[in-house]
């Protein structure tokens, strides 16, 4: 499955109802480093597909998650299982390093 653009609503049903857990990447369409990691982003999205839920959500179009989630700097990358945020990266500067940070936190 590739990135899924996701809202406050659908990320109460990913992060806190789904088996399998959920790499978010809290960004804005303005951020220019968040559309340069995008590319690595969307490949890890195909590549842990079987995996982990990979999604996205605009902190333009959603302020207040981000808020609630105390996202201050973005791009920041959060790894959720079972409603649980296991940890969270800010601004990853390779592929390599979001897999890292996600073999870390999953084992």
């Amino acid at each position: 499955m590739a990135v899924v653009n996701i809202n406050s609503e659908l990320f109460h049903q990913y992060v806190n109802e789904g088996e399998k857990p959920v790499l978010v990447d809290f960004w804005a369409p303005w951020c220019v480093y968040c559309r340069r990691i995008a590319p690595a982003y969307d490949k890890i999205g195909e590549q842990y597909a079987d995996q982990l839920v990979v999604a996205k959500v605009n902190i333009d179009e959603n302020p207040e998650l981000a808020t609630k989630e105390r996202i201050e700097v973005i791009p920041t990358l959060v790894l959720y299982h079972k409603g649980e945020a296991l940890g969270s990266i800010v601004a990853p500067e390779s592929k390599a390093r979001i897999e890292e940070f996600i073999q870390e936190h999953m084992g």
